[in-house]
């Protein structure tokens, strides 16, 4: 049991550090968020040159820098009540079918004497039609022991097994759904959108990762964005709490002499500097599009000619929260669809009340609560006993189970 008066008073002795480590971050925050307004009136093309992009492997502006003549493209629209922007986005959805997936996972851990887990995935499919139904799908699997142990697969943990594989269970659901909409030009349709629930990047900073379970998510998310180009369907990876530093690290690379700070890209969006308002500060607002590069990322995330496959916009998707973060195949901001796929995600959230519709209905169908982890392992248990397998729950499992 927590006691809050504990709490509170271990809270209360460590005051001080508190207060000196916000108000250092506030500092470092405002600075990062003027060396960004300061972006305004330059080209990419300087930007990137000055920047050392390529060769410093950093983020770098697109066109957009120009045209937007700054960092931030305002959304501009006001509504006057909450009916009236729903109105606004069920025209944009209107005829356009969106598409989620989400997991979750059971690992029982050593509460089970057999090592065993399970995946479930859901999707959501809505093609925002009279005449079109909405479509839900569950799919569920159970790892086995052999695929949590077994192998030359020594510096895997089961628990990383378990995470990969719903990770890439997550993107071969949506990679379904691209193919489903391969052809939607030639059928008159509006863009149809996919959201994952994640960032479309895999960072890694281990030396072995070609042999290590880590090439398993970067290969998911390369297979999910060559199929977004190659079918022409968007996708957008869709981070609510991005703890993202792509925007402080350029900033970093074009001011050279300059200390390393801790700051996140979400956090300087919204930094209050001296009477300026937050560079996001309206809902809706957008940045410009930015081309995505780190010095860890795998190669498969770069073309033939070296450029990246992904860029990302931060979205203004509440009143007063941190932006969110949308990972967008930098092929969607080529084809002049950037745009429009941005009001859709905008509809989305105006639909879901700060949060995509689509991904939250997806969770909510994939969610796999204490009792369904409860229900599973006593399913697992009449199993083993049907077919006389030698399984066991831990008697600290089973209390549990009956004091919760």
């Amino acid at each position: 049991m927590l006691y809050r008066t504990h709490v509170v008073n271990a809270l209360e002795a460590r005051r001080e550090e508190f207060v000196t480590f916000g108000r250092a971050l506030r500092e470092e925050v405002c600075e990062a968020a003027r060396r960004l307004r300061a972006l305004a009136g330059r080209t990419a093309a300087e930007v990137r040159r000055e920047s050392g992009a390529v060769a410093a492997r950093v983020s770098f502006p697109s066109d957009e820098l120009e045209r937007a003549r700054g960092v931030v493209v305002p959304f501009g629209a006001a509504w006057r009540s909450h009916e009236e922007g729903r109105r606004w986005a069920l025209e944009v959805l209107r005829g356009r079918v969106t598409f989620a997936a989400d997991g979750s996972q059971v690992f029982p851990g050593r509460e089970a004497s057999v090592p065993v887990a399970a995946v479930q995935v859901a999707s959501f499919e809505n093609p925002h039609a009279p005449e079109g139904r909405y479509l839900k799908d569950v799919h569920f699997e159970v790892i086995t022991p052999d695929q949590l142990l077994g192998g030359e697969r020594s510096y895997e943990s089961p628990e990383q097994v378990v995470g990969a594989r719903r990770f890439e269970l997550e993107a071969k659901a949506v990679c379904q759904f691209l193919e489903r909409r391969r052809g939607w030009r030639a059928r008159g349709e509006r863009v149809p959108l996919a959201f994952f629930d994640n960032t479309l990047l895999f960072s890694s900073r281990r030396k072995d990762a070609e042999v290590t379970f880590s090439k398993r998510y970067a290969s998911a998310l390369s297979e999910l964005i060559r199929l977004s180009r190659e079918t022409e369907v968007p996708v957008v990876g869709y981070v609510d709490q991005s703890y993202a530093p792509d925007l402080r690290d350029l900033l970093e690379a074009l001011h050279a002499d300059s200390p390393r700070t801790s700051v996140y890209d979400a956090q300087l969006l919204r930094a209050r500097d001296e009477g300026h308002p937050p560079l996001l500060d309206a809902w809706g607002d957008r940045t410009i599009f930015w081309h995505c590069q780190r010095a860890s990322l795998a190669e498969s995330f770069f073309d033939e000619r070296g450029a990246p496959l992904v860029g990302f916009v931060y979205l203004q998707t509440t009143a007063d929260g941190n932006p969110s973060r949308l990972d967008i195949p930098v092929w969607v901001h080529e084809a002049g669809l950037l745009e429009e796929v941005l009001d859709a995600v905008r509809a989305e959230c105006v639909v879901g009340n700060g949060y995509p519709y689509a991904i939250e209905t997806a969770d909510e169908a994939a969610v796999m609560t204490t009792r369904d982890r409860e229900h599973f392992l006593r399913v697992i248990q009449d199993f083993a006993d049907q077919h006389r397998l030698d399984f066991r729950i831990s008697r600290k499992a089973a209390s549990k189970g009956r004091r919760r």
